[in-house]
């Protein structure tokens, strides 16, 4: 497992993380037991896996205690990462729509006190505005709460993970001038770039890293989802559409050959081109075994692509844009 440096914060992160929302949720396919998902979580950290990323809303706080019951002896040997803002105690969840969300001084200081207990520890690695909008990213008070927060000892950074689609650049760029954000979450694959390159770009010039979820473009990266896979309702891969999963299929057979004359699956092949990339921090693959875990850890070997092929992959990407703009730019809900 290699390590990258979190932006400007230096805390150092595996470049493969464990994004902990499926252990709390059955929005993957599967409902995963309490005792399997430990064993997921300690299986990760015994593949090199040191950043563990969860949300409090998580199964209104299993995650988080999940986590917390596995590491409480272990401490200082993982980086945790939470967000918070969304008000999942006064409010019923109906299948994936967005709850209310708040980040007064009041509701952020009330749920990290309970995120710290459910995770039986008294600091947060990074805390995380989870899905902000444009308005929370220009408030001023939420900011100087999460600066306090620093300055108390309560959490060492914090991040703007963007969502629940696919689409947000200025709240990303904006974001970044904030000065302590040290990393900006994003969906970002090798079938989905924008708006992750720009934010690539920024994050560089302005030392934030970048965090990655759903690098696998929701399993047709990992051949889970096919043109006759039928996907539940309640499955957060449901608003990926036919005519969306067919185009997809038709651009990974154009990127067959570049893995092939690597030696390495698609799957191989598009989590190490978001590695080969300078600003990326950590990617959070979508996992539901231990077996995967495995799989994804050991995809953190060192070996990147070469430029050429990164370059070629670039071109492909270029040509499909200009082709299918309203494709790549749909909307796409996510964790």
């Amino acid at each position: 497992m290699k390590y990258k440096k979190l932006g400007k914060s230096g805390i150092e992160v595996s470049e493969i993380g464990f994004g902990a929302w499926t252990i709390a949720l059955n929005w993957w396919g599967k409902e995963i037991q309490e005792d399997e998902a430990k064993r997921m979580l300690k299986k990760a950290y015994d593949c090199g896996i040191n950043f563990f990323e969860t949300g409090d809303m998580y199964g209104r706080g299993k995650s988080e205690r999940l986590i917390g019951e596995t590491f409480k002896d272990m401490r200082n040997e993982i980086v945790i990462s939470t967000k918070y803002g969304y008000d999942f105690e006064n409010a019923d969840q109906i299948g994936h729509k967005e709850l209310p969300q708040q980040f007064d001084e009041k509701f952020t200081r009330n749920a990290l006190k309970n995120s710290l207990e459910r995770l039986q520890t008294d600091y947060v690695d990074v805390y995380g505005l989870h899905n902000p909008k444009m308005n929370h990213i220009h408030d001023d008070t939420i900011f100087q709460t999460l600066d306090n927060l620093i300055s108390e000892q309560k959490i060492r950074t914090y991040q703007v993970a963007l969502g629940p689609a696919i689409g947000w650049t200025k709240e990303g760029v904006d974001a970044m001038d904030r000065k302590n954000v040290s990393a900006v979450q994003t969906v970002y694959n090798i079938l989905e770039q924008t708006p992750g390159n720009e934010l690539i770009e920024n994050g560089t010039k302005n030392d934030v890293g970048i965090l990655v979820r759903v690098p696998d473009a929701s399993g047709i990266l990992t051949g889970k989802v096919n043109s006759d896979t039928k996907i539940d309702e309640k499955d957060h891969r449901s608003v990926r559409k036919g005519e969306w999963i067919k185009s997809s299929l038709e651009k990974v057979e154009k990127l067959r050959p570049i893995a092939d004359r690597n030696g390495l699956s698609i799957t191989e092949l598009a989590i190490k081109f978001i590695l080969s990339k300078n600003g990326i921090s950590s990617v959070f693959p979508t996992v539901i075994s231990e077996e995967e875990i495995e799989r994804f850890a050991a995809m953190s070997d060192g070996n990147y692509l070469s430029t050429s092929d990164m370059k070629e992959i670039d071109e492909l990407y270029t040509n499909w844009w200009a082709k299918s703009p309203y494709e790549l730019k749909s909307t796409v809900q996510t964790a």
